[in-house]
């Protein structure tokens, strides 16, 4: 197959895992947190290791063909930060309260999946305050707010699944094994996000098909993001053939490899350690690293 062609899947396939996690929230009995916790962490194991252990060292090795190994290594490093400049901003521009990793309790999520089920007393949970049950949100407010809040947590994971969607389609376009293991790393981390979403959109509308196709949506950022930076590289960059040079892969490794140990840090780790209890979220961490260790020793 086009090696083009299986980058993209990768990356379609990865951000489609926002719509595995609405249909979680619509079709499980039960939510089962400490799976959500033990594959964010997992997640995150994943992408700390490829990052430091394979991303980064081939960003200098393109790097160095260009400008030798001098400045490779100083050029890389400041496209790596650059990359965690760059995500960090996205976050910035993002209002904390509308944060999209947010952890929904139990009862907010089971009229979802059962029209019989009680609604939760969000006034109870509104005058409770910080002393509300943890995972337990007020969505007794208006209904246009509740819908903005659900929207906005759509666009605010579709800006963060552009970045990571680029991730997934150059590591997959340079070695498909690697792309793999990324692409599935993306995928369990997309799938409580899906949940973010689909819990204030429904609440707000009282559609579940609307509440699922917006989770959907904001997922397929991932592919959209890798489409549009991809094509913006070539034209700007990829001169008569088309190639993209070196030194432009270089620095796009070494900032991919920033932006993923940033989610990593500043997403993935928090949201595993809200999910579980105990060391789940460390087991997770140290599982998603060995497996990612293992499979680039049998790659060799």
């Amino acid at each position: 197959m086009n090696p083009l062609w299986t980058a993209f899947g990768l990356t379609l396939l990865a951000g489609m895992a926002t719509g595995i996690g609405s249909a979680i929230a619509f079709m499980a009995k039960r939510t089962n947190y400490r799976f959500l916790s033990v594959s964010t962490g997992f997640s995150a194991g994943v992408m700390l290791y490829v990052s430091f252990v394979e991303i980064f060292f081939k960003g200098v090795h393109a790097l160095t063909e260009a400008y030798g190994e001098y400045w490779a290594h100083w050029i890389n490093t400041a496209a790596f930060f650059g990359g965690m400049f760059l995500i960090g901003i996205i976050d910035n521009l993002i209002p904390s309260a509308e944060n999209p990793h947010e952890i929904h309790g139990e009862s907010e999520s089971a009229p979802l999946r059962n029209p019989d089920a009680a609604m939760p007393d969000f006034a109870l949970i509104g005058r409770a305050g910080s002393d509300a049950a943890t995972g337990l949100h007020d969505h007794g407010v208006h209904e246009g707010k509740l819908l903005r809040m659900g929207l906005f947590t759509a666009l605010a994971i579709g800006i963060h699944n552009f970045p990571e969607g680029l991730a997934t389609f150059l590591a997959a376009l340079h070695d498909p094994n690697l792309g793999i293991a990324i692409a599935i790393a993306i995928a369990l981390h997309n799938i409580p996000e899906g949940i973010s979403v689909s819990v204030p959109i429904f609440y707000a509308t009282g559609n579940r098909k609307k509440a699922f196709a917006w989770s959907f949506v904001s997922g397929l950022a991932e592919p959209v993001g890798a489409g549009v930076a991809y094509l913006s590289i070539r034209l700007f960059f990829g001169g008569e053939t088309g190639a993209i040079p070196p030194q432009i892969m270089g620095i796009l490794f070494s900032g991919v490899a920033g932006i993923m140990v940033y989610i990593s840090l500043d997403e993935l780790l928090p949201t595993s350690r809200a999910y579980g209890k105990g060391h789940d979220s460390l087991l997770g961490l140290i599982g998603g690293m060995m497996l990612m260790a293992l499979s680039l020793l049998l790659m060799k």
